[in-house]
């Protein structure tokens, strides 16, 4: 069974992002689960905590279905020791926070080596991070976002997610996040069904479906291979709809958040109906 949602707004109160989820009609979704714009943030008080916990049990969606995200700020492979350690206890802070609300995934995108250092490096910079932030916490896994590649952005080759995977010492608590606009900007096409089937086999031969904890459904503005992030309306961008119809029948996306971060969220009601309405 799939469980599509789409990335809600959290503002007023981490609790918000799910009653926002419900006039949607999401059978899943993402939050920030604090200001994404700031290094800094409140920790949850127990009002908040108890409030997030009653109204998830009440919305009948699971935490496994829900898949938090990280402030953009971080950067796992930042090639300055200080800087980097300053993402570093963010982002503990951030796994920390998912842990007290008992949900079991933080999304994030890998890091970035800013041309300052090599590519090899940075990846290692990223699996040690998530070393000690494992070593830390318990409950949560961490799930790699592919990018599309844009500026020193690394994770949009299906190998650095596996390199990456490889260093990380519990496999039981890494995962994937496939987000098909970065996929498909990346070079990973999608739109046909000999493509679709022949990326997907790609991905399972160096990644391997094991791992996949979670998707991003977006279409491209950018071509195929421009490795630029820019998202559209499902159906209205570069990969069109056929790519959608293809992931919606794949049995190895059941039972994961199918996550909307479509640009236009007045529509997202339609287009949850409308990515059920290509199940066969």
């Amino acid at each position: 069974m799939k469980y599509v949602g789409a990335h809600t707004s959290a503002s007023g109160g981490v609790f918000n992002a799910i009653s926002h989820a419900q006039s949607i009609g999401a059978k899943a979704f993402a939050l920030f689960t604090k200001n994404q714009r700031r290094w800094d943030a409140k920790p949850l008080d127990t009002q908040t905590i108890d409030k997030f916990k009653k109204l998830l049990e009440q919305s009948k969606i699971f935490p496994r279905h829900v898949l938090p995200h990280d402030s953009y700020l971080i950067n796992l492979g930042h090639p300055e020791d200080e800087k980097r350690e300053k993402s570093m206890e963010a982002f503990l802070d951030e796994v920390k926070r998912c842990e007290i609300l008992g949900l079991e995934k933080l999304n994030f995108h890998p890091g970035s080596h800013l041309k300052q250092i090599d590519e090899e490096i940075c990846l290692n910079r990223i699996a040690d991070a998530m070393n000690m932030t494992l070593n830390k916490t318990s409950g949560v896994s961490l799930v790699l976002e592919n990018t599309a590649g844009q500026g020193s952005n690394l994770g949009w080759k299906f190998e650095h997610l596996a390199y990456i995977i490889d260093k990380v010492e519990d496999k039981g608590r890494v995962g994937v996040c496939l987000d098909t606009c970065h996929m498909f900007t990346a070079g990973y096409d999608i739109r046909t069904r000999e493509a679709y089937d022949i990326t997907m086999a790609q991905f399972e031969n160096i990644v391997g479906f094991k791992y996949l904890k979670g998707m991003h459904l977006n279409d491209s503005k950018p071509a195929l291979g421009s490795h630029v992030d820019r998202h559209d309306s499902i159906g209205k961008g570069k990969i069109g709809l056929d790519a959608f119809k293809f992931i919606m029948n794949d049995e190895r996306m059941d039972d994961i958040p199918l996550i909307l971060e479509t640009i236009d969220e007045s529509i997202w009601a339609q287009e949850i109906k409308l990515l059920y309405s290509l199940v066969d």
